[in-house]
């Protein structure tokens, strides 16, 4: 059973390769959804799998990329949005 998620994550994680790197191991899971940088200097991730592959997924958002320090990852539940791949996304509107 596939679950979504909101996930922000806080600390050194723009400009050190965060969300390729993401995206990467999104896809070694499975994962699909998108994620993008935010102004205030986090990152935003929606992710849609199921429980085994998110958790796994969530795991490797607090350690993140090697230059990456990650201080906190908020997780919510929503709702489905059925995403086809998971996406990098370079400029939200």
């Amino acid at each position: 059973m596939k679950s979504h998620l909101n996930i922000i994550v806080t600390g050194q994680v723009q400009g050190v390769f965060f969300r390729g790197a993401t995206k990467a191991v999104a896809d070694q899971l499975g994962i699909k959804g998108q994620i993008s940088n935010e102004p205030d200097g986090s990152v935003y991730i929606e992710a849609e799998g199921d429980k085994v592959a998110l958790e796994m997924f969530l795991d490797w958002c607090k350690e993140g990329p090697e230059h990456a320090k990650v201080i906190s990852v908020e997780r919510h539940e929503g709702e489905l949005k059925n995403y086809r791949n998971f996406e990098v996304v370079k400029k939200r509107l």
